[in-house]
């Protein structure tokens, strides 16, 4: 059998402004979420409309091109892989998340002029 893969491509456009976190001089992480749609036609012939939400993780040169190009309800296509994490909160109960962290960013569409 050939190597498993973890590998995501999502197109989507972001919830809201990146938020950029900058660790020492030269180490950057830029945390923004995305949202995808897909539509179908139900039993009753309705056509229905889900969304999903996306949490998206861009480390150093990738959070820089994130910070200088990004804005609330641009779409992009993002392509990199799923991470779980697990913490424990400050009340002692165990916290789970799944974060897309992206290898590579595409803009699907110019930033809006200001």
């Amino acid at each position: 059998m050939n190597a498993l893969i973890n590998k995501v491509q999502l197109i989507g456009r972001l919830g809201a402004e990146p938020k950029i976190t900058q660790f020492g001089k030269d180490q950057k992480v830029a945390h923004f979420s995305l949202a995808t749609s897909e539509g179908y036609k139900n039993n009753k012939g309705e056509w229905v409309e889900q969304t999903q939400w996306h949490k998206i993780v861009a480390w150093n040169n990738l959070a820089v091109l994130v910070e200088k190009l990004l804005v609330k309800g641009q779409e992009v296509l993002i392509e990199g892989k799923l991470v779980n994490r697990s913490w424990e909160d400050k009340d002692g109960s165990k916290r789970y998340t799944t974060e897309v962290h992206i290898n590579d960013l595409f803009l699907t569409q110019r930033k809006a002029a200001s």
